[in-house]
């Protein structure tokens, strides 16, 4: 196999997941999707944007594990739970979007660097509380 052509692949295979992570953005927001749908979407979008990692990418091999297999597995299970013409949807205005520009949320971003620090908060509070 060619370097090159596996390089390409790899690019393009991180393109369709930026792809199918905004349209799952998108889904979560649409009020025909059921809310439990919903709220796994807000998690695996969540987890996928976020700067912080399950496992840290400066650990050799398994820091990109998450990258490379719970973020697309957990967008595999949120669009089982999404209705087809809706996910149908939000993929092509994800293509549309992402094809123009950049979309930035820095709201969404906020909530989840708050979630982040809450809960390192609370394994601090925890953790004080059991070495007391």
């Amino acid at each position: 196999m060619d370097e090159r052509s596996a390089i390409g692949q790899w690019k393009q295979r991180a393109r369709r997941l930026k792809v199918e992570t905004y349209a799952l953005y998108l889904a979560y927001r649409d009020p025909r999707v059921p809310w439990v749908a919903k709220l796994f979407a807000a998690g695996v979008v969540g987890y996928a944007f976020s700067p912080i990692d399950l496992i840290p990418d400066f650990i050799p091999v398994l820091g990109y594990l998450d990258d490379l297999v719970i973020v697309p597995l957990g967008i595999a299970l949120a669009f089982k739970m999404i209705p087809g013409p809706v996910l149908d949807e939000c993929r092509e205005r994800a293509r549309e979007t992402l094809s123009q520009d950049q979309p930035t949320n820095w709201v969404a971003a906020g909530v989840i660097v708050a979630m982040w620090l809450l809960a390192i908060a609370l394994v601090v509070v925890v953790l004080v509380q059991v070495f007391r």
